[in-house]
């Protein structure tokens, strides 16, 4: 049975799901309230309370990271449109709003985004969803399972995670000019350190396309490689996409030394089944893999 806290926290989550599934719509005080089915009168001040910002300006900055995600990421969407989903009835208004906030025009951090002012305009963003109301794993939510030997075409991002954004961009261009698109092409991103203990200078991941073309001639950076095939621990992860480290400490904390396996030999691993902003935030959905001996 839930404990009064958490029959509170779930229907604050109703809030936030709500917000980024409607972001598009006119999301006023009184329609929050009632998702979450608390008096208007005192809402604003309990979600205050709660995540550390207004309902405003949370709901300003749901919709400013979906803007910026589609700036950075879809270079084929019309910034007019952009402007319209995120509130604003003219560019110009949608532009001083995405200035102020970030440091740049929206034509300006498409063509060349500046990424530290991004992370640290979101960052109150990412405290209220990531660790007021961050997800609790159980054992059971963890699978085994034999992963098969998977050919992958892949781009190594090294250095400072706050640039991984630029990576991400080179990676899409080299995935729609060589064919190799989500769903089509499985999405896989392979962690070989921690960012927690890793200077950010040595800091290394790899993105990577699932693919039965061999890669004859890399360009752009882009390898041929290979996810070996093994036992693994699967933990499926619902939201928290840009943010899998409560997710890794569960796997290696908890399930590991309760389960009786060691680690093999291959770095952890995801496949990016749904991710954002094709699909709302908190319905992004990523399989965090552990190899297994």
């Amino acid at each position: 049975m839930q404990t009064p806290l958490a029959r509170y926290h779930a229907r604050m989550q109703r809030v936030l799901d709500h917000v980024d599934t409607h972001a598009e719509d006119d999301l006023d005080l009184e329609t929050l309230a009632g998702v979450a089915a608390f008096s208007k009168h005192h809402f604003h001040r309990q979600f205050s309370a709660l995540f550390g910002l207004s309902v405003h300006r949370y709901v300003q900055l749901v919709r400013m990271k979906r803007a910026s995600y589609r700036l950075a990421y879809r270079p084929g969407e019309a910034i007019t449109g952009i402007a319209l989903d995120a509130g604003y009835d003219a560019p110009e208004a949608f532009a001083r709003a995405f200035r102020q906030r970030f440091g740049q025009a929206p034509s300006q951090f498409r063509a060349a985004p500046d990424w530290h002012p991004w992370h640290a305009a979101l960052a109150p963003l990412t405290v209220a969803r990531r660790q007021t109301m961050q997800t609790r794993f159980t054992l059971d939510d963890v699978t085994t399972l034999d992963f098969p030997a998977t050919p992958v075409a892949f781009l190594t991002h090294r250095g400072d995670p706050a640039r991984l954004g630029d990576t991400i961009r080179r990676f899409i261009a080299w995935r729609k000019s060589s064919g190799h698109r989500p769903p089509a092409s499985a999405t896989y991103t392979i962690f070989h350190t921690d960012p927690r203990t890793t200077p950010p200078e040595d800091y290394r991941l790899d993105l990577c396309a699932g693919t039965a073309r061999p890669v004859a001639e890399p360009a752009h950076g882009i390898e041929p490689g290979l996810i070996p095939a093994g036992r693994c621990a699967m933990l499926r992860v619902v939201g928290q996409a840009d943010d899998l480290e409560p997710a890794a400490l569960f796997l290696y904390r908890e399930w590991l030394p309760a389960s009786g396996e060691e680690p093999g030999d291959f770095p952890l691993f995801a496949r990016r089944v749904a991710f954002f902003p094709d699909v709302p935030d908190h319905e992004a959905v990523t399989e965090l893999h552990l190899p297994l001996r």
